[in-house]
């Protein structure tokens, strides 16, 4: 199946399960930049429950910009805050140690643009799953595609998905599971296993 699909970062598990079920994806690139959705927010497992995780952008409804074109906000220090809130959520996980190192580099380079920002968190993904998915980059907005089954309504916040099944986190006996969290939950709890539970979600969306 061909999906099209908004790249975010560090996407949901909703949304990873998309992309790594497809046989072709496409990233659209040349969408107008949505305030209030996961292109530049993920939500990770904090030690007092879900806690959003927000990439600051230069960004106004007045003065609306193509997603390839939004400014990150670099004046905050956000990767420095975002590095170290994944360290206090999850250095006692199974798999923290196993992938940090990759992750790191990622808070300490310097990144202009959100969607480049997203798209090496994708690349980076690619190499924590050790997969070699070749994301298709739209060239044009098409609002109703044909041939293609369109996935971008994953990228907002108010869609509620169902059917994810648990697995162990961190703070399950004290906060309970939650799902669809950022794929790095996934990730940092089930190491390896991530890719084939990633492979077994049949998403359904509650309207």
């Amino acid at each position: 199946m061909n999906r099209l699909i908004h790249p975010t970062y560090f996407p949901n598990i909703a949304h990873a399960s998309a992309i790594v079920n497809s046989d072709l994806i496409y990233f659209e690139v040349c969408d107008n930049y949505q305030k209030q959705s996961y292109r530049n927010r993920m939500e990770i497992y904090g030690a007092n429950g879900k806690l959003a995780l927000t990439v600051p952008v230069r960004y106004s409804q007045k003065n609306r910009k193509l997603y390839k074109d939004v400014k990150i906000a670099n004046e905050e220090q956000w990767q420095v805050l975002h590095l170290k809130s994944l360290q206090s959520a999850y250095r006692m996980s199974p798999f923290f140690e196993f992938y940090i190192d990759d992750l790191r580099p990622l808070f300490e380079k310097k990144f202009d643009f959100i969607l480049d920002f997203n798209l090496e968190c994708f690349a980076l993904l690619q190499n924590c799953f050790q997969t070699n998915i070749r994301p298709i980059h739209t060239t044009t907005f098409n609002k109703a595609p044909e041939e293609i089954c369109d996935f971008r309504h994953l990228v907002k916040r108010n869609i509620e998905i169902k059917n994810l099944q648990p697995y162990t986190q961190v703070f399950t006996e004290k906060h309970g599971y939650i799902s669809n969290l950022s794929v790095l939950d996934l990730l940092f709890n089930e190491g390896p296993n991530a890719e084939m539970y990633l492979k077994k979600q049949n998403i359904v969306i509650n309207n």
